[in-house]
């Protein structure tokens, strides 16, 4: 089989590894399937945001945000892809046990538990699960390290052909050959080429990215000074009524035992990371942005906040990039003809959901072990076309995973609601409905629990086993 990724952020990476872990070989040619990741920009060199071209909506999982929330669930789906990506990722990152949610005054108004409890593998002793913070790229790396150079092209795709009849047909820009595959995976971020091969009888795009009226701004500071202000082991969520501000402690002392594990918090390193988001109607162009004139406003619209780390922040802080939030309207579907979505590609996310990077990354593993079935059940019978079979595993896997990223989208659009400007007594009744919450500690957790809980690999083979 043929298999052709575009985009070679974390979706994509991640997808061709869950290819290469899962897929049969077909009993007839004992060769591995033929799968090549085509990315417009250079993965072979660490880059920055000023290597390269980026529009307002560029999604490229290597630069775009400074850091990522590895929810319990997506930590899941790479302990079963591979233990030691996700002991890495773990060492690159900070383990985070807690949620703390302020006032801009730096009063608690709740803290909810950011984990999940498992056993080991003797199945006796319970563990915790606990969320990891990273850089985005540092997630990037791990997955990309792991993945042959010869197996990704540098090209920038012109449009993607899906072919009812036969192999589906990928463009490139550079006018070069195009490529017949069998199966086209779009993993190419909310400004998806590979979408609109669902919709070819649309003119232009007839689901565009919707920007959500936020932006965040973000960065690191050395963590001196501040130890006794951040709990260890704690993200932290700072509310007032003209934005909101978050940080974490963005690594783990290298001298810590347990700085590869998941299960335990580390000593922190020498790093904070923090953001902040903030309302601006219309999308900033970022050809035209004054970034003096950001870190300036930044400094303006928190003066008054009392929190100690924010002010330790704003001081000394040099803001160099600006990230709209955008997320993706409902799709009708995600596959057509062999041409399949996944990630931002299929739903992008605000990162109010805290859920972007393990929802993508359950995408993956879920459309994998579909696919999987599938092919081994086409080469079984012999009856069963390969484009029928990937049919049949894009819709288990659409049916799947819809509904759980539909809920999360609508839960995360209310929660960044708290993030845009508002009056003083819409203001401080949020600070009293936090605090309420607060008093009920199993009530404030049940939906982040719920999502943390879910096992996609599980909820995958149960459907699997019943298609059986």
């Amino acid at each position: 089989m043929k298999i052709a990724i575009i985009g070679a952020g974390i979706a994509g990476c991640a997808i061709y590894l869950e290819l290469k872990k899962h897929l049969p070989k077909n009993s007839s040619s004992p060769e591995d399937h033929e799968i090549t990741i085509y990315e417009a920009y250079d993965t072979g060199k660490d880059v920055t945001s000023d290597d390269r071209e980026e529009g307002p909506t560029h999604s490229s999982t290597l630069i775009v945000g400074g850091g990522v929330g590895i929810a319990p669930n997506g930590l899941g789906v790479l302990q079963r892809l591979d233990e030691a990506i996700l002991r890495d990722v773990t060492r690159h990152g900070y383990v985070t046990a807690r949620s703390n949610m302020k006032n801009k005054n730096g009063s608690l108004l709740m803290s909810i538990d950011a984990n999940i409890s498992t056993t080991s593998e003797s199945g006796s002793e319970p563990k915790k699960l606990n969320m990891v913070a990273c850089s985005r790229h540092a997630l990037w790396r791990s997955l990309r390290a792991r993945i042959p150079d010869a197996a990704i092209v540098n090209k920038r795709v012109l449009q993607v052909i899906a072919n009812p009849e036969g192999r589906n047909i990928v463009q490139f820009v550079d006018g070069s050959d195009p490529i017949e595959v069998d199966l086209v995976i779009g993993a190419d971020g909310v400004k998806s080429i590979v979408k609109r091969a669902l919709f070819p009888e649309a003119t232009e795009d007839p689901y565009p990215p919707h920007y959500e009226g936020l932006v965040g701004i973000g960065g690191f500071i050395p963590a001196a000074g501040l130890e006794e202000f951040v709990e260890n082991g704690s993200m932290n969520f700072i509310f007032g009524g003209n934005g909101f501000f978050g940080y974490f402690f963005s690594d783990s002392d290298p001298s810590d035992p347990n700085r590869e594990s998941p299960y335990a918090v580390s000593k922190p390193g020498e790093t904070l990371a923090w953001w902040s988001t903030y309302e601006i109607k219309e999308c900033p162009d970022r050809s035209t942005l004054d970034m003096t004139a950001v870190s300036n406003r930044l400094r303006e619209r928190h003066a008054q906040w009392k929190d100690p780390v924010i002010q330790r922040v704003i001081k000394s802080a040099r803001v160099t990039n600006m990230y709209p939030t955008w997320t993706s309207p409902p799709l009708p579907t995600w596959e057509r003809d062999g041409v399949v979505l996944v990630g931002d590609a299929a739903h992008a996310l605000p990162s109010s959901s805290g859920q972007g990077v393990s929802q993508a990354l359950e995408d993956c593993e879920s459309f994998v072990m579909f696919l999987a079935h599938q092919l081994g059940r086409a080469d079984s019978s012999g009856s069963v076309t390969e484009k029928q079979a990937v049919t049949t595993a894009a819709w288990q896997y659409i049916n799947l995973r819809k509904p759980r990223v539909t809920e999360i989208l609508e839960n995360a659009q209310r929660i960044q609601n708290t993030k845009r400007d508002m009056g003083i007594i819409q203001e401080y009744a949020m600070y009293s409905f936090f605090k309420l919450l607060g008093f009920f500690p199993n009530m404030a957790a049940k939906p982040s629990r719920k999502v943390f809980e879910y096992n996609v690999a599980e909820q995958a083979a149960r459907v699997i086993a019943s298609d059986s």
